[in-house]
């Protein structure tokens, strides 16, 4: 197993940086799963695998947060208006959302798409959902009105799509604010 290394939190597999170290889990791109690897990640060092699409690809153009570590890729939700809402309310900017309607309000809306992509920029998700649907996205090419998500067990951030780019929005559906955390009584 001297093919693979863990040097400065980085998984090398022959060479190959094939993912990364974080919180005490191993996050590796697929393309490189193998009893080989997995093995030495569970076994011989104890780590949970995630395996995750893109993660090579990420790493090797340099996407890094701005302390040099990975920069971490959140999961993404598409979130359209409803069929049965005021048409009026859809495919218009957040100013004349606000004036008309006030803030965006998650009880009209539906989850149209909720899985991984490859990135956490909002113009390559604008490409994304125009161009190039990906697999078990339900809605219409993304346009004005629509509010993307991302999250990660941090929490999520709401972007409203507005005319010129993307508004950031308070936007808690009742599914995200069932679960807060651990209460305690006492």
């Amino acid at each position: 197993m001297s093919g693979i290394q863990i040097k400065n939190n980085r998984i090398l597999y022959y060479g190959n940086t094939a993912g990364y170290i974080e919180k005490g889990k191993a996050v590796v791109d697929p393309m490189f799963e193998n009893d080989e690897l997995k093995s030495y990640l569970s076994n011989t060092r104890g780590f949970d695998i995630e395996w995750t699409s893109g993660t090579y690809e990420r790493l090797a153009e340099g996407k890094l947060d701005p302390e040099g570590n990975t920069q971490l890729l959140k999961k993404c939700r598409v979130w359209q208006l409803r069929p049965d809402v005021d048409p009026m309310m859809k495919f218009i900017g957040y100013d004349e959302l606000l004036e008309r309607f006030g803030e965006p309000d998650p009880d009209n809306y539906r989850t149209v798409y909720d899985g991984e992509v490859n990135t956490n920029n909002l113009d390559e998700l604008f490409a994304k959902f125009n161009l190039a649907h990906p697999s078990g996205y339900e809605g219409h090419s993304l346009s004005m009105s629509d509010v993307i998500e991302l999250y990660d067990d941090t929490g999520s951030t709401f972007h409203y799509v507005d005319r010129f780019g993307f508004k950031e929005v308070s936007f808690q559906p009742p599914e995200q604010e069932l679960y807060q955390g651990p209460t305690i009584s006492m």
